[in-house]
């Protein structure tokens, strides 16, 4: 659009951007020009810093008005990753407002995986709703100057996201059932919420070039047959599919040329170096956690590289040997019994439903203080308990029950994509950091989640990737984000590698070459301990293909 002569602003609500190193321009807060491209700029919704900038609009107009301890009470209130997201959201609303849309002929969004994008696309009709019906002023947010002041701009951003005329929803998927799975959902609750001028984009489609590599038939024949599966409803989206490319789309010149079809030729006149075929299998994971006998065990990395299917089958795995196993996600898009399909013995299988843990939350504080407050003070706070932020509460203590029951036995944790679980461990540290301040350090006998998480003889952290550019510089970053909060991970898992296989397809061969060099940035620069799992053709579902993927050879 750049290059067609439009002014363009690309903007990143993930919280785990790498915006910056596919234009190969650092980002900042606000819209920065990327070099080589006239008329194209680029922003990263920093999170922090947003939430930065949030708390002082709201304490700000009151530092010279209230006494100290009544501003510092605002602060604590803001303190929390509730005011991250909601900080996220503002930025998000903001952009969408007039001012924005006449200083630009296009506004495109790159969001964060689609739990993540679900719940930021509710929250201009949560807030509103809460706005609009709550007359005390009170929420995690602070004044209700707080959240009235933004109310227009609430307002405008429903308008304009229900706009067909002015907003288009690409939904972004892969050749795979689980993924078009995952896309229909997000369709149908885009459209509940009137999103309804939606775009769907396959990308990745893949056709075999050497009809004697076995990988390369497999993967065109799962590939054609996911499409063939796909819903009514995503079939009836315009659509447009994009071939799998030989290289990583990273840098200007790889952006340019993103929708010409030259993948087949240009791969095969490369020079590939040589694959290495021998890594370590994620079975001898199995073996390490079931020598320990309890634990928690939490897979987490961005969206798409695998970790729901990684989590069940580690889970089947160890079910399978007898251990008693509790497998369970804190991904709000994430459905483990799509991997299952049924019941297997030792397996106990859950899910921290962010709406069943809100309203069983809402509904043990009131019965909690039913006989310490009288009717105005419980309609008070009933009335505080409808603000969305009392899901980051409730979720936040599903967490720490599931940390804690690690102690009886093997749990593990399929997470949320890497901004999703970020928020969750900052509520987990400031749970902490409270407990801490209102504690004698001394005499506290009491561990909080953060503690076990820190603990490497409770909690095993696994780093999941893609052998890619930009998956396993998130995954460097997210180990980055752990190490400071003092969680330490455990290993690497390398996940779906071509170069795990015996691939001579053209296409295929230069992509498993370019791995090798990713896997090698990884063994020796990041990981202390690294597994690889091959690319698997099968579709993992059910106990039995799950198991089969843990021990896989090539």
């Amino acid at each position: 659009m750049a290059d067609g002569g439009q002014k363009v602003l690309l903007v990143s609500t993930d919280p785990a951007s790498n915006l910056d190193t596919v234009l190969g321009t650092k980002l900042q807060g606000t819209p920065t020009a990327v070099e080589g491209v006239d008329g194209l700029y680029g922003l990263n919704i920093d999170p922090e810093e947003s939430a930065r900038a949030y708390r002082e609009r709201v304490v700000g107009p009151y530092r010279d008005v209230l006494p100290a301890d009544s501003v510092a009470a605002i602060e604590e209130q803001l303190s929390g990753a509730c005011t991250v997201e909601i900080a996220a959201f503002d930025e998000f609303t903001g952009l969408m407002s007039n001012d924005s849309a006449v200083e630009f002929d296009r506004i495109i969004f790159d969001t964060a995986p689609t739990g993540h994008t679900l719940r930021l696309l509710q929250l201009p009709a949560a807030w509103t709703s809460f706005i609009e019906t709550n007359e005390r002023g009170a929420s995690c947010l602070g004044p209700l100057s707080g959240l009235k002041n933004q109310q227009e701009r609430y307002a405008e951003a429903l308008a304009i996201l229900g706009d067909g005329d002015r907003t288009t929803l690409v939904l972004v998927t892969r050749p795979e059932l689980g993924a078009l799975t995952e896309a229909e959902r997000t369709r149908q609750e885009l459209t509940k919420q009137g999103i309804e001028n939606q775009f769907l984009v396959v990308n990745g489609v893949f056709r075999a070039t050497n009809r004697d590599d076995k990988v390369a038939l497999k993967m065109e024949a799962k590939s054609t047959s996911s499409l063939q599966a796909m819903s009514e409803g995503l079939r009836a989206l315009p659509s447009f599919e994009v071939p799998l490319k030989a290289h990583n789309v990273v840098g200007l010149e790889a952006l340019r040329s993103f929708f010409e079809d030259h993948s087949g030729s240009a791969a095969e006149k490369e020079n590939f170096s040589e694959v290495p075929r021998e890594f370590p299998r994620l079975v001898h994971l199995a073996d390490e956690v079931e020598e320990a006998g309890q634990g928690l065990v939490m897979f987490m990395g961005k969206g798409g590289v695998g970790k729901t299917t990684l989590a069940a089958s580690l889970a089947v795995e160890l079910a399978s040997r007898g251990l008693p196993v509790h497998l369970t996600t804190t991904d709000p898009a994430a459905h483990l019994e799509g991997a299952l399909q049924q019941e297997v013995e030792n397996l106990r299988v859950s899910r921290i439903d962010p709406e069943a843990e809100t309203e069983a939350y809402r509904q043990k504080v009131i019965e909690r203080s039913r006989g310490d407050l009288d009717a105005e003070g419980l309609a008070l706070l009933e009335e505080d308990l409808r603000s969305p932020c009392t899901e980051e509460v409730a979720v936040f203590h599903a967490f720490s029950r599931v940390v804690f029951s690690a102690k009886r036995e093997i749990v593990i944790v399929d997470t949320a994509p890497t901004g999703h679980t970020l928020l969750l461990l900052d509520a987990t540290g400031s749970y902490h950091r409270e407990m801490v301040r209102q504690t004698d350090a001394s005499k506290m006998n009491v561990a909080t989640p953060l503690m076990r998480l820190q603990d490497p003889s409770h909690t095993r952290v696994i780093v999941v990737s893609l052998a890619e550019t930009t998956p396993v510089q998130e995954a460097a970053h997210l180990q980055e984000d752990l190490r400071r909060a003092e969680i330490e991970p455990y290993a690497w898992v390398i996940n779906r590698s071509l170069a795990a296989t015996a691939t001579t397809d053209p296409v295929l061969r230069a992509r498993a070459s370019e791995e090798s060099a990713q896997i090698e940035t990884v063994a020796n620069d990041h990981a202390e301990r690294l597994f690889v799992v091959p690319w698997f053709g099968d579709e993992a579902q059910g106990a039995e293909s799950l198991r089969r993927l843990i021990a896989l050879d090539s």
